[in-house]
């Protein structure tokens, strides 16, 4: 996929030791591939297709996208992956990652001294904001005072 467009298939999947090399068929060779461009493994759907989504990172100037043939050595000097290169990928989002956090998450949540803490900071929070009140009341108290005795002086 190439911004969400189904632009080809994946042909062969290789597992190494230290990485995973996928062969993947571009329908057209029209569709160019700028070298500049983010390659990551996802997941989509109800049964966790998994598709090589291809995102470049720039825009694409027409008129470099013109006169040039993926299939001959000029290609190589272009900004466009050319037939049989190679371009590093990541791993990307996946269903497997979002269960292991939600699962996480799940288990901090609910940890009773997670609640007992948040019960103590509002308790305290609910304190120290009557205590608040009570201040300002009484600077109001005082304010009136040196008001009234102020008029009375003047």
């Amino acid at each position: 996929m190439m911004r969400g467009i189904n632009i080809g298939y994946i042909n062969r999947i290789q597992i190494q030791q230290n990485y995973v090399l996928v062969k993947v068929n571009i329908n057209t060779s029209s569709i160019l591939i700028p070298k500049n461009s983010l390659v990551e493994t996802t997941q989509t759907g109800l049964l966790n297709d998994t598709v090589v989504d291809i995102t470049p990172l720039e825009n694409i100037n027409i008129q470099d996208m013109k006169n040039i043939n993926l299939y001959t050595k000029s290609c190589m000097q272009s900004e466009f992956l050319c037939q049989y290169d190679y371009i590093k990928g990541e791993r990307g989002l996946n269903y497997d990652d979002l269960v292991r956090a939600a699962t996480r998450i799940s288990q901090r949540l609910d940890d009773p001294i997670l609640f007992q803490l948040a019960n103590l900071f509002l308790q305290n929070t609910i304190y120290i904001s009557n205590e608040f009140i009570e201040f300002t009341e009484n600077i109001t108290n005082i304010t009136i005072l040196i008001y009234d005795y102020l008029s009375q002086l003047f």
